[in-house]
């Protein structure tokens, strides 16, 4: 079993011991990466630094673990979303792939 897969089992158990599902819709797992802003979390992290400051080299420790976490966030919803529409995320990502190598010839 992958990684992926056994993270969409984990966060299915969780989400259903608390009775979730019910609020785990297409919409509003769409919604909690966007508009509940955990992607505008993971945005106010580098907000304000350069390019150059934005490297992990340049990142304290502290920055970076906040960067990491806003991540599993995201992740975290994407993960939901695609076990609630039963997306094969690996397979997903090795189409789209398939896709820009054909459009981003170099």
């Amino acid at each position: 079993m992958s990684d992926l897969e056994q993270m969409r089992i984990n966060l299915r158990a969780f989400a259903e011991a608390r009775d979730w599902p019910q609020f785990h819709d297409p919409k509003n797992l769409a919604m909690a990466m966007a508009v509940a802003s955990e992607a505008g979390e993971l945005l106010a992290e580098l907000r304000w630094l350069s390019s150059s400051e934005s490297t992990p080299e340049a990142l304290s420790a502290e920055q970076r673990e906040a960067i990491r976490l806003e991540m599993a966030d995201i992740l975290i919803f994407l993960v939901r979303m695609a076990d609630v529409l039963e997306v094969d995320l690996a397979a997903a990502v090795a189409d789209k792939m398939e896709i820009n190598e054909d459009r981003f010839r170099p």
